[in-house]
């Protein structure tokens, strides 16, 4: 049966080249975007009170103009003491998908944009791609900091959008910091992890997301955060990219995450990256099982002449063995 499935996966492949490239890369495209409108279980509900956002652009990709949808969870009175947050989801579902995970963003003090990329949810249809997500990013980006000029603002990237962000932070100036969740490398890196990833697919590999070559050129600190359970993305590859890192740096492993509930099972761990690595008070933070909104958390500032040393508080590395789709 091994054999079989190994064969229709080369002739698959074959297939594919003979076709052209156009469509080999169209196939990946939709392979790793998985583009949808659809959102999992209850979070669309659980969506229910964020604040609709549109974001309009002359899309220099495609010379057309482009629509992102996004949603906004933030809290008044904002003050410059008040930071605020880009999200950026990763593959499959849209962005009312990620709602829980952006819930504990702002419960853990951030004021959160969260967008759909062209091709998910109310955003402009068509089908994404690697040069289009990066120039969605880019537009919320600007976005945001023209309505947020004078706060701290933080980029979010979970899984395939941990590559994105990555991309965003190395090509801005204004970023406070970045933190990437069950992100990887590149997606090379990925395929190679994979049970058949000695097959060589690399050279036709056209989304290739190399966050491991653009990590080296963000000049704001970095949290990377992945969980022992990951079965999609395995925890070495978000080792590798943390090593990668020149900036001041955190890497925290959490045991038991997955790649979809490390946030949560994580949320300590996080609580104590965020004031250890970006200053956070832990005091302002939300209670998330108090019922209480406490006040929006403030960034202390560095000591004078002195910058967050590189952190690694994961402990020991596991290496679980690679695991398919």
């Amino acid at each position: 049966m091994k054999r079989w499935t190994l064969l229709a996966s080369v002739l698959s492949l074959c297939a594919l080249l003979a076709a052209g490239c156009s469509t080999l890369d169209e196939q990946q495209r939709e392979w790793i975007f998985q583009p949808s409108d659809r959102s999992w279980g209850n979070t669309a509900s659980m969506a229910q009170g964020m604040e609709d956002v549109w974001i309009d652009f002359q899309s220099s990709i495609t010379g057309e103009p482009a629509r992102l949808h996004g949603l906004w969870l933030g809290g008044a009175p904002e003050t410059t003491d008040t930071p605020v947050m880009l999200y950026l989801h990763g593959a499959r579902y849209n962005v009312a998908g990620s709602a829980p995970r952006i819930q504990r963003m702002h419960e853990l003090g951030f004021s959160v944009l969260a967008i759909d990329y062209r091709g998910f949810g109310k955003s402009s249809k068509g089908l994404p791609s690697e040069e289009s997500a990066r120039e969605d990013a880019r537009a919320a980006w600007t976005w945001l900091a023209a309505r947020h000029p004078r706060q701290h603002r933080y980029i979010f990237g979970h899984s395939l959008g941990g590559a994105i962000g990555i991309d965003l932070a190395a090509h801005v100036k204004d970023e406070s910091g970045t933190i990437v969740e069950s992100t990887f490398t590149s997606i090379a890196d990925v395929v190679s992890s994979f049970k058949w990833g000695w097959l060589p697919f690399g050279p036709f590999i056209t989304q290739r997301f190399e966050a491991i070559n653009t990590v080296k050129d963000i000049g704001a600190p970095l949290l990377v955060v992945h969980g022992t359970a990951d079965s999609l993305i395995n925890p070495t590859l978000g080792r590798k990219l943390y090593n990668a890192a020149t900036v001041p740096k955190m890497f925290v492993l959490v045991e038991g995450g997955s790649h979809h509930n490390t946030n949560s099972v994580g949320e300590a761990q996080y609580r104590a990256a965020l004031t250890q690595l970006f200053r956070m008070k832990p005091e302002n933070m939300v209670a998330s099982n108090a019922g209480v909104q406490r006040p929006t958390p403030r960034l202390a500032p560095p000591a004078a002449g002195r910058a967050p040393t590189p952190q690694d508080v994961s402990g020991k590395l596991e290496q679980p063995a690679p695991a398919a789709i």
